[in-house]
This record gives C-alpha cells, structure tokens and sequence, in this order.
C-alpha cells in the first residue's frame, strides 16, 4: 500500500480530554509512522524520545534496512549484489544519482575521479604543520573543510554537470587525503594518484607505494578493497549520517557537512569500531584470556569491559555486511597464508557468544566492524586508519544524503527539542550578597 493512500488511516490520541488525530503513514517497505508535524500545535505537547530511536527525521529514497530480517538495499539493491558484482565507482554512482551506470556512464564518472583526484599544491603544506603521530582521523576532517576555501560551493539550482564535478572532486581527493595522511603518520614522501590507476589501485598505490619497494596492488587487493568499500558505501540514518544531514539544514557548505560526518564516524561506538575490535582483540591475546573469560567479563553488571564488534542499534539478526566480512576475512588469510591469532579469537568469541543465551535473548550477533579490521589487517593497513578506510566508503552515501535533503521541500533547520530539568527561575543575587 502506498503511503499516499495510508494517510486516510488515522491514530487518535487523547490530550487533557482533546482526542487529536495523527495520520498514519507507510513507507513503500511496509513500514508504518505517525506523523507529528503538528503534535504541539494542536496538543501542547512534544514527543520524548531519546536518541531518536523511535523517530523518523526524513522521507529518503537512498537506502532500506530492516534488522529483524538482515536486510540492507541501496537504491532497491541487495548489499550481497552490490559487493559481489560492482565497483566501488559503480555503487557510488547508484547511491548519488539514483541507478546504475552505464558502461559510458560510468567510464565518464571514472574519468572525472581521475581529472579531480589531485590535491592543490598548497594544501601540501597543511600536512606539514600536524604533530607527528596526529590521527589521521583529525587530518582527515581538518583537510576536507579546508577543500572549501580551494573549490567553489554548489548553489541549489547548479547543474548535473557541476554537481558531477562537485561529488567527484570530493570522493577523489578524499581517497588521496587519506593516503597522504598515512604518510605523513609514518614520515614518508607523499605518492601522487596516477592517471594509470582505477579508484582502489590509484588508493592502494598511494598508501604503500615508495621510492625503496616496487609496491603494484594486485587484482585481488583491488577486488578486495572494492568490496569493503561497498559494504560502508551507505547505512540509511545512522549517526554520522545524521549529523550530515544536520549541518547540511544550517547551510552550511558541503565540505562542512562531511567534515562534521567524519567527526561523528571517528566515536567507537560508530565507525571507531572496528580500530576499537582490534585494541580489544590485541589485549585479549596478550592478556592470554580464555573465550570464555571474556565472555564472562562481558555479561558481568559491575565490569567496565564491552565486547566490541557485537550488537547493532537495528540489527535483531545477523549483520548482512558482517557475514559477507566473515567471508571475505577467510578467504583473504587463505589466500595470503596468513596465520593471524586475532583471528582465531575472533572466531572463538563469535561461535561462544552466539550459543550463550544472553547474547541470544538480547539478539547480539557479529556486526559489521567484528571482521572488517582483520581484513584490513591482513592487507597491511594499520589499525588507525580502519575508520579513514570506513569514512572514503561512508562518502558517497553522505553526498546522495546531502543532496536529497538540500532538495527535500519539507526539511527546514533541525531543532529537536529537549525536557527541562533545571531550575525554575532564579532571582539575581548580587556577588557581594552571595553566601
């Protein structure tokens, strides 16, 4: 049933006597809402719902979760599908203009992430004035709204060719950032993207390449980094994804909304997960911990300790991102020989949490930052650049949110109201009065 026809249906609440009707609309997933556009209007009163997660903030046509089911669409497009069979590119097309490119399509987006993908020599100098061992997660966000005083903004009536430009001139040099702010951490000269290079290999390239090694990405680093980045391309109305869309209602600039993005990412209870994952796991091994040990740290009320990687917001099941990871992680070891203890662990830890019933009757499974860390892992990345490696895949989904909310006609400043506990008010005492 479409929401249009839904909105004859009607919920009636009674206020001080007042019985006030709210429509009821429906998604076009089945997924049912009351509108309270005008609840204090015509009751008086707000609604009370902490971290908004009873609340719907936006109508959005970018990308469908359902977490009792496991389910995760871009675009009307299975997660699985996406990882399996397209680029990174490809996804990041769909998720900004709406479908899949053609092959001309997408050979024209590639060759504008090529044409942009260079940083202005005077940004060069910024990286110059971090502090050695500066995260890169504080150069990242400084360095993308520094891009504002390099590049014009968009203005709401631009056109599809300089809304291209825009987007792609952003996810190009946030890639090359990102690799910049790697080498900067580890006091290495700066490797240039290279006109010769896809997206990930020109990536991979500029993190490990160096005058003294003959670094080439190979097919399957490529393929692989394709597929992580997919798995982070988008995930509907999360935090970041929020405030995003937040900075974005203010008018602020692009640049600011995705620096504000990359800001909330870096928290460990978002995009911090999966370096925070690895600090668990590195601990577990040196302080030689039993599965089941940490599983009982886990549960006990008075321990300070959470099992990082292990329960989602959404997801009452399984993670689909997660078991495409788990699969990716085995697969990755295998065919690197790798024979990591972090991994064992990790396995140990998911199959004695997933038979215990607190984590049952509390539906915590393995979400999507449990495995992706050891992938990155195996691929040689150091674990303070997982969450950069999350915000380049997390970019397009924050422009096509970015894009749909400057165009939403019903979106104005956001402002959420709040309960007040303070005190009423006060009368003024003067300081020589004071006792």
């Amino acid at each position: 049933m479409s929401e249009k026809k839904r909105k004859t249906d009607k919920a009636h609440l009674v206020v001080d006597g007042k019985t006030v009707e709210l429509a009821v609309l429906e998604s076009s997933m089945g997924e049912r809402a009351l509108e309270l556009g005008r609840l204090k209007a015509e009751t008086g009163c707000f609604a009370f719902d902490p971290a908004m997660a009873n609340t719907a903030v936006c109508r959005s046509s970018i990308t469908y979760v359902n977490g009792e089911k496991g389910i995760l669409l871009l675009r009307g497009y299975p997660i699985e599908d996406l990882a399996e069979r397209c680029s990174f590119v490809e996804v990041a097309y769909l998720l900004i203009h709406g479908g899949l490119p053609t092959m001309e399509q997408s050979m024209r987006f590639s060759r504008l992430l090529n044409i942009h993908s260079m940083l202005h020599e005077d940004m060069r100098s910024f990286f110059g004035n971090y502090p050695e061992g500066a995260h890169p997660m504080a150069v990242l966000s400084a360095m993308v709204v520094s891009l504002s005083s390099f590049y014009p903004e968009l203005r709401l009536e631009n056109t599809q060719e300089e809304t291209d430009i825009t987007a792609t001139r952003l996810l190009s040099k946030l890639r090359t950032i990102a690799a910049f702010s790697y080498k900067k951490s580890v006091g290495e000269p700066y490797v240039y993207p290279s006109h010769k290079y896809s997206y990930c290999e020109n990536f991979l390239n500029m993190m490990f390449s160096s005058p003294v090694s003959m670094y080439k990405a190979d097919a399957y680093d490529v393929a692989l980094m394709n597929k992580l980045l997919v798995l982070h391309a988008d995930h509907e109305q999360n935090a970041s994804t929020t405030v995003v869309r937040m900075v974005e209602s203010t008018g602020a600039n692009l640049y600011a909304c995705i620096s504000a993005g990359i800001c909330a990412l870096w928290g460990n209870l978002h995009g911090g997960a999966n370096q925070a994952v690895i600090e668990m796991l590195e601990k577990i091994h040196r302080d030689g911990l039993t599965a089941d040990q940490v599983i009982h740290k886990a549960k006990d009320k008075n321990s300070r300790f959470r099992l990082m990687g292990f329960g989602h917001r959404i997801y009452k099941s399984y993670d689909p991102r997660a078991k495409l990871a788990k699969k990716m992680c085995m697969a990755v070891l295998k065919k690197k020989k790798i024979q990591d203890p972090l991994v064992e662990i990790a396995m140990r830890l998911e199959e004695r949490a997933l038979n215990d019933p607190y984590f049952q009757d509390r539906s915590l499974y393995p979400n999507v930052d449990f495995y992706t860390g050891l992938i990155y892992r195996a691929m040689g990345f150091p674990k303070e650049m997982f969450t950069v490696l999350f915000a380049l895949g997390r970019l397009p989904g924050w422009i096509a949110h970015w894009q749909e909310m400057r165009k939403d006609p019903e979106q104005r400043i956001m402002r959420p109201r709040q309960i007040y506990t303070g005190p009423q008010k006060t009368a003024y005492i003067p300081i020589e009065e004071r006792r």
